[in-house]
């Protein structure tokens, strides 16, 4: 997998982007007066650290480097919360956490996922949303949750192929 783009946008400031989604959810937990705890921003900063979704267990050397306790249950309290708090989403699709750009805001998770880097990109996806949730009511469904997740390559991959 290649590490040179953080993101299929060429453009993209991942710096930027990190620190954005950092403060994001230090102000929401404060808003929401919940703790931030340490192993919560280090999962949450390790998980921001690049556009590829981890796995738990890929978590934990980083929480062991830091001093702490490595344990699966451990990182798994933590992605609860973050998820809980919509701070993460989890892409069944790899078994893995992405972090999410819409912090606070409810919304339903579409996902673009090259299967060549494994950079990921949450997209917007109203319309199809507004399909299904008409498709299901005709058919006397009542959606709660859904995740469209896309796997194919971006466009950074498709031109190293040519």
């Amino acid at each position: 997998m290649s590490s040179e783009h953080v993101a299929f946008d060429p453009d993209h400031n991942h710096s930027a982007c990190r620190q954005s989604a950092l403060a994001k959810a230090r102000q929401l937990c404060q808003e929401r007066k919940l703790r931030m705890t340490p192993i919560r921003e280090l999962v949450l900063k390790t998980i921001w650290q690049s556009h590829k979704p981890l796995g738990a267990y890929e978590l934990l050397p980083t929480l062991s480097a830091a001093g702490f306790n490595s344990a699966p249950p451990t990182v798994y309290r933590a992605l609860e919360f973050l998820q809980e708090q919509g701070l993460v989403h989890r892409i069944a699709l790899l078994n893995a956490f992405i972090g999410c750009p819409h912090p606070g805001a409810k919304h339903q998770c579409s996902f673009l996922i090259c299967r060549q880097c494994g950079n990921t990109q949450e997209m917007d996806m109203q319309a199809v949303t507004r399909q299904i949730q008409h498709q299901a009511e005709t058919m006397g469904f009542l959606p709660q949750q859904q995740a469209l997740e896309v796997l194919g390559l971006c466009q950074h991959c498709q031109e190293s192929q040519s």
